[in-house]
């Protein structure tokens, strides 16, 4: 069975609460920071504390996520319905931060098909398609840095590796 996780690495000078605050920004304008969020698909459902559900996309392709971000450390994803993705597909976000004042930060998105054109498009995601995802999550973090007045560290930015997407 084909590998349905992707993961991605990013080292910047954001603090995880920054970068929270970006991921959980659902007003107008949230394509500047995540380009696959386009604002005519924005729905937000229900918004908390430290949960949401929103639907987005873009392009054709959308999903309804649970947002969770009640743990600083681990903000966690789950689709909840899709017109393609189903299964464990989501996206999980995990910061470390280094005693610099830097923040790791790993991405992992799981792509898993519900139908003939998410399985097709999850195998383009996953292969071909990893480097469109890859570049979309360092401009989240470049436009998250900006809107927070954040230099990036000359050659701190690094991508990441596919560990079974």
């Amino acid at each position: 069975m084909a590998q349905k996780q992707i993961h991605f690495h990013q080292t910047t000078t954001l603090t995880p609460e920054q970068y929270i605050a970006g991921l959980t920004d659902f007003g107008p304008g949230r394509s500047k920071l995540f380009g696959n969020s386009a604002d005519d698909y924005l729905q937000v459902h229900h918004l908390g504390d430290r949960e949401a559900d929103v639907t987005e996309g873009s392009g054709g392709v959308w999903e309804r996520l649970h947002y969770d971000w009640s743990n600083p450390n681990h903000v966690v994803l789950t689709t909840t319905d899709s017109n393609l993705w189903g299964g464990a597909s989501g996206h999980t976000y995990t910061f470390t931060r280094n005693p610099d004042g830097s923040t790791e930060i790993d991405a992992e998105v799981v792509r898993e098909g519900k139908n003939f054109r998410g399985r097709l498009l999850g195998w383009v995601v996953r292969t071909v398609g990893r480097t469109v995802l890859e570049k979309a999550f360092e401009n989240s973090v470049r436009a998250i840095e900006a809107r927070n007045g954040v230099a990036t560290e000359q050659g701190s930015s690094s991508a990441g590796s596919l560990l079974a997407k």
